[in-house]
């Protein structure tokens, strides 16, 4: 299906109807470039059909099994998040500064306390400062024009913020979908390696939006990397607040696959940005693995090589080495026979059918140096492909790590 979107100058996640956003500094986060900001607010006018995606990483934070147990109902209308702590291995206050969060919030919004959700990011094991939360929340001013400020107040080591949105036609209405993410390090497959918070004006069923925010994620969100690591605080929201009227789409609404379209589309562009910005980062990775037996095994070689240290320093020094390609794939759990892969790096073809092409390496090491290399796999055994993105390895990265609290 052939749909056209519009993508908005500008936009993010106050663009579909009937949303606000603002963000304030209380003077956690101390780095980052100005206007800097580290707590912020994003709400609806209407309540949400509401949909989520949480971190598999036993050592979770307080924010994440809060939003967990909300989530689960259905509905919520805004979500309050901090850049600076995380919130995460401080006990039973991690919880009660959660749940404080949450009602600081709802006061100022005039709505029911379960209707709000809360994100938490940055140093894990110390406790949030709530004196300056608690001062601060009231300072925030909405505005359908706060996009950005949100955007920015939620990042960690982000050199960047990270919005889009896009408006289409369906089924006689129009319809428009937002999206924020962050994310630099702590970046790997299996859920949600970031904050994504995605938003529409569309009236969408609960149970549906939970079946698209999944779809949406294991194409997007679930196929980065920067550092094969995941954070204890990864959440993936969408809010469904229905502005744009008309009967919820489900199944049999004839907007379903258009509107799925769209939210890959954002969840995508989202993910691509944030692999973009890894921390450290030159140079982004896109692996795309094709012609897989099922479209597990496309995604396990494609996450696989993208992940790869030894993938991400070949792009680092732009040193073309099929072998760690191969290598990565092979290990991956992905059926693969050798004399049926074919391999390419940019669009020059490195690795045919089990033998190692006679190309100039100096060539594709030149063609390298540049802001995004393809890797591309053919394993020869089906029809189906995935795509993943990642960014190389630098030494940059190392020393953002080694200096992270001190």
């Amino acid at each position: 299906m052939t749909v056209e979107f519009e993508w908005i100058s500008n936009g993010g996640v106050t663009s579909p109807r009937g949303w606000k956003a603002g963000a304030v500094y209380m003077g956690l986060k101390s780095y980052g470039t100005e206007p800097r900001l580290d707590l912020a607010l994003l709400a609806s006018d209407q309540p949400c059909s509401v949909a989520g995606l949480f971190t598999r990483n036993l050592i979770c934070g307080a924010p994440v099994q809060l939003c967990r147990e909300r989530v689960a109902k259905g509905v919520a209308q805004a979500i309050v998040v901090n850049s600076g702590c995380s919130n995460v291995a401080v006990g039973e206050r991690g919880i009660r500064d959660a749940r404080r969060m949450t009602e600081l919030a709802a006061s100022k919004l005039g709505i029911d306390i379960e209707s709000v959700l809360v994100a938490s990011t940055g140093v894990i094991g110390r406790p949030l400062p709530m004196e300056r939360i608690e001062a601060s929340i009231p300072m925030i001013v909405l505005s359908p024009d706060g996009s950005e400020a949100f955007a920015r107040a939620i990042m960690t080591t982000d050199t960047v913020s990270k919005s889009v949105a896009i408006r289409f036609a369906a089924a006689d209405r129009i319809y428009t979908v937002g999206g924020v993410a962050k994310g630099s390090g702590m970046v790997h497959p299996d859920m949600a390696t970031v904050f994504c918070f995605i938003t529409t004006d569309a009236p969408v069923s609960p149970g549906w939006l939970q079946q698209a925010l999944k779809r949406a994620g294991d194409a997007s969100i679930n196929m980065i990397d920067v550092d094969m690591d995941t954070s204890t605080s990864d959440t993936m929201l969408l809010f469904a607040n229905g502005e744009a009227n008309g009967d919820p789409i489900d199944d049999s609404h004839p907007a379903a696959e258009i509107f799925y379209s769209a939210l890959e589309s954002v969840a995508v562009e989202l993910a691509r940005k944030l692999a973009r910005d890894g921390e450290g980062a030159r140079t982004l990775i896109e692996v795309v693995v094709s012609g897989a037996s099922t479209i597990d095994d496309a995604r396990r070689a494609a996450r696989t090589a993208v992940s790869s240290p030894l993938v991400k320093t070949m792009v680092t020094g732009r040193d073309p080495n099929p072998g760690r390609i191969l290598m990565a794939i092979g290990r991956s759990g992905a059926r693969v026979e050798l004399e049926k892969t074919r391999a390419w790096i940019g669009r020059h073809p490195v690795f045919i059918h089990g033998t190692p092409s006679q190309v100039d390496y100096t060539v594709i090491s030149r063609e390298m140096d540049r802001d995004e290399v393809q890797i591309r796999i053919d394993l020869g055994l089906g029809s189906e492909r995935a795509t993943a993105w990642g960014c190389d390895l630098t030494e940059n990265y190392i020393r953002i790590n080694a200096n992270y609290t001190t």
